[in-house]
């Protein structure tokens, strides 16, 4: 076995073996068959909440919408949970989470709980927290990940984990150094923790659709969220209030949306790309500098390609999901399980509603299984760390982004070797020399 597969298995084994060791419910019968019999793998089993344990304290950086959820989800894990600091570089997003949770939870945090600035982050995890929640603009998540897995704290981190090759680099050396000091790391792929998509996987692991051939994922929708400058803002500001239509804050939006159905791919492939080719455009966008759409095809080391197709314009035709195609059949990776005469062989089965009838979605969030599924690892002493996996799908989006801004062919050892770095170097309330300017392929180095 070389190295690379070593790695990847050891890999893994620290995902599969911590859920099903801490997450519970199954013992070892469930894992070993016959010696006659190739074993099967068993998908973990998680829990519908989190068990009860000593006080957890956690912080939260980056008070936005996702941020607020993200304190929420939390605090719906388990018993004996807490969010007792907060960050933000925005007054009103501070304020407006802190009104949330005091309104809506009873938490009240102290005046000298909240902190303001572009080293709020650091002020949150030297207070007195176990766990931080990272969910400010992802250009943000290498520098605090790192600040945080040094600091001897638990995390969980909004996706994407990085804007860049460079960010995305760091993202993984502070992964292996979270694995190292046995710090519980979650990143938002919330569908890693969706019981339907779990046990879809454990059936095509399992060979319920033959060898695994290609695949299709799309992420398109209407236009997104567009915040117009205001006089009085600086260009930081507006930018930031606005940063999911700038590369350097969000990495445009096949990287902060369309990386979930990438992930799934990588997922169930249990591989990532090594060659991307892509185009985009922009058209209708009226901010920023990111494009409208894109179209990637994404190639193996084996010669196997799947296509990732993401788009932000009105009045189009919409689709958000995945589709992956073996040699007996096809799933959407989800629920469904269909053989090439479109015979439907195979489907999750959701649990009864109260009312009598079969569910047709899962009972527990995903957005609050990551932090059930985080704070039983920590409770339970059974580690869980997401970061290398993650960081797989991340940077092969950004591959499938940088295809598509030159028009050339990416690799994977492009994006590992690669000194792109996104955004400014020192943060203020200022001006911030970054034209509103999207890429032109054929020219854009």
């Amino acid at each position: 076995m070389n190295k690379k597969s070593k790695d990847l298995s050891r890999r893994r084994f620290i995902g599969d073996a911590a859920a099903i060791g801490a997450l519970g419910a199954l013992g070892v019968g469930a894992l070993v068959t016959s010696c006659h019999s190739k074993p099967k793998y068993t998908a973990p089993v998680f829990p519908d909440q989190a068990p009860d344990g000593p006080r957890l304290k956690a912080g939260l950086v980056g008070c936005g919408d996702r941020g607020t959820g993200a304190a929420f989800d939390f605090l719906s894990a388990g018993p004996n949970l807490e969010i007792v600091a907060m960050g933000d570089v925005l007054q009103d997003r501070l304020d407006r989470c802190r009104n949330a949770l005091r309104e809506h939870r009873g938490v009240e945090i102290p005046d000298d709980r909240c902190f303001l600035g572009f080293d709020s982050y650091r002020k949150v995890i030297d207070s007195d927290i176990d766990v931080v929640l990272l969910c400010q603009p992802t250009h943000f998540r290498p520098e605090s990940l790192l600040y945080a897995v040094q600091a001897r704290k638990h995390v969980f981190a909004e996706k994407c984990v990085g804007v860049d090759p460079v960010g995305v680099r760091s993202v993984m050396a502070s992964g292996r150094m979270a694995e190292a000091a046995g710090l519980n790391v979650v990143v938002g792929t919330q569908r890693r923790h969706q019981k339907d998509y779990v046990k879809t996987f454990e059936m095509v692991k399992n060979g319920a659709i033959g060898d695994l051939i290609s695949a299709n994922c799309y992420w398109n929708q209407g236009s997104f969220r567009h915040v117009y400058p205001r006089e009085g803002w600086s260009d930081m500001e507006a930018m930031i209030r606005d940063f999911f239509n700038w590369c350097w804050l969000s990495g445009d939006h096949i990287l902060d949306q369309n990386i979930h159905n990438i992930d799934i791919i990588v997922w169930f492939f249990e591989k990532y790309p090594v060659s991307a080719v892509g185009f985009g455009g922009r058209h209708r966008r009226p901010l920023g500098d990111q494009y409208d759409f894109f179209s990637v095809d994404f190639a193996f080391d084996d010669g196997r390609h799947f296509h990732a197709m993401s788009r932000q314009i009105d009045g189009c035709a919409n689709n958000v999901s995945e589709m992956i195609y073996g040699t007996k059949g096809y799933t959407n990776c989800r629920n469904m399980i269909w053989d090439y005469d479109d015979n439907l062989i195979w489907e999750y089965e959701y649990p009864m509603g109260d009312d009598g009838t079969r569910r047709t979605s899962v009972v527990i969030s995903p957005y609050v299984q990551e932090h059930i599924n985080l704070v039983t690892a920590i409770r339970t002493g059974n580690y869980i760390n997401e970061v290398q996996n993650v960081c797989e799908s991340n940077m092969a989006a950004i591959m499938g982004r940088e295809s598509a801004y030159t028009g050339r062919q990416m690799t994977w050892d492009d994006m590992m070797n690669s000194n792109l770095r996104l955004g400014p170097t020192e943060y203020s309330m200022g001006p911030v020399d970054i034209p509103p300017v999207p890429p032109v392929p054929g020219t854009s180095s």
